[in-house]
């Protein structure tokens, strides 16, 4: 059977200022065009379709569409909805659009619930594990403390009791949406850290032939089962160094699987740029980026006069101005965003209890600030689907 996995279109999202929901139409045609000419059996979808709980009309069109023209291709389509989508919405009328080939799995109880697609060899068990918020479902699988190994890991005990149950032989994907340790994040992506902790080990997910992951916006390999597709277009410029695929998975009578990447149109390219502003409009080797998405970083110790301006008469498309003076980190004028870059919630917040108050906090109120943390991050989850 042929698979084409997908996931992190972010459906109404921008780059910057940009529209991209013209790339994302073309993206759209590129997935169909895919499907057709390279005989696909299924396409898989691992969330995020959209990039809020509540989209643009104009993305939920694209998506009509995108739904229509699989559809008619006759591809049957698996879809599970990402820690960006509401899950209740996206799921609307699932019972009706499965009877078109196009099975949306949205439901974190029916996680052990396949949707069953036969080839020449069998069955193959498509098991879809939407985004699962720990805090929101850790009652639906009976789990003491909310954490995402554990909710995972409970999904996939059902995933696998059902797969138990079912003509020996039967070989099954699993379709997620979570952060799997060894993999490479970006600027892009939604933190789902709960208890101070974001990834679960790839181990969750043994006893399955084929895991589509989705979250992570780089294509990338846990492991030979275990991959992500990442999203087709970028969505901020540490996406730079990506190259956009989708993966052409072939999976074999006794489950082994090949994996073939499917590159993805380029609307337009991204560059990052560094330097005095003399420097970055003068340098001659930065003329292959004039056509760019530019990001540039000005080291200049004074801010130039108009620099964006300056820019763009070289650089048409620049998109992003950081100002970034070369200084020492001891610098008392090193801006705070600095010195918070590539701190998360938590370290931030123990940082301002020790300022304070003068001593760092305890293990106690480590964990105090922690699970405050995690309620209002699952508050904002519970509000933004209730919208």
């Amino acid at each position: 059977m042929r698979l084409l996995h997908t996931s992190d279109w972010h459906l109404g999202r921008a780059f910057h200022r940009v529209n991209m929901l013209g790339a994302q139409a073309e993206f759209i045609g590129h997935l169909v065009t895919t499907a057709r000419e390279r005989e696909v059996d299924v396409v898989v979808v691992s969330g995020d379709v959209y990039d809020r709980a509540v989209p643009p009309l104009a993305a939920v069109e694209l998506f009509d569409d995108a739904l229509h023209r699989l559809a008619a291709l006759g591809v049957p389509t698996v879809m599970i909805s990402g820690n960006h989508d509401s899950g209740r919405r996206l799921g609307v009328g699932a019972g009706l659009i499965g009877r078109a080939g196009i099975h949306l799995r949205t439901e974190p109880a029916a996680c052990g619930t396949p949707v069953l697609l036969p080839d020449a060899h069998g069955d193959v068990a498509f098991y879809g594990l939407p985004y699962l918020e720990p805090a929101l479902v850790k009652d639906e699988f009976g789990v003491d403390r909310a954490g995402h190994e554990a909710v995972l890991a409970a999904a996939m005990d059902r995933v696998r009791a059902d797969l138990a149950a079912r003509a020996p032989g039967t070989r099954s994907v699993v379709l997620a949406h979570a952060f799997v340790t060894g993999g490479r994040g970006s600027d892009s992506e939604r933190d789902i850290t709960v208890g101070g902790v974001a990834a679960v080990p790839a181990r969750v997910f043994d006893g399955v032939d084929y895991v589509a992951l989705g979250h992570l916006h780089g294509c990338q390999t846990i492991t030979d089962r275990v991959r992500y597709s990442g999203s087709p277009l970028p969505y901020s410029f540490s996406e730079a160094d990506h190259r956009k695929s989708m993966w052409l998975v072939d999976l074999a009578a006794d489950g082994t699987r090949t994996g073939e990447r499917v590159d993805c149109p380029v609307p337009r390219p991204l560059a990052r740029i560094r330097g005095t502003l003399e420097e970055l409009l003068a340098d001659p080797g930065l003329a292959r980026h004039e056509e760019a998405w530019v990001e540039a970083t000005v080291t200049d110790a004074v801010r130039p006069p108009e620099p964006m301006a300056r820019l763009a008469e070289r650089f048409p498309h620049t998109l992003s101005l950081v100002f970034d003076p070369e200084r020492r980190p001891d610098d008392p004028d090193v801006s705070y965003a600095r010195r918070l870059e590539g701190r998360d919630d938590q370290e931030i917040a123990e940082d301002f209890v020790a300022h304070v108050r003068g001593a760092a906090p305890d293990a106690h109120e480590r964990a105090v600030l922690r699970d405050a943390l995690d309620a209002a991050r699952a508050d904002d989850a519970v509000r933004e689907v209730a919208r």
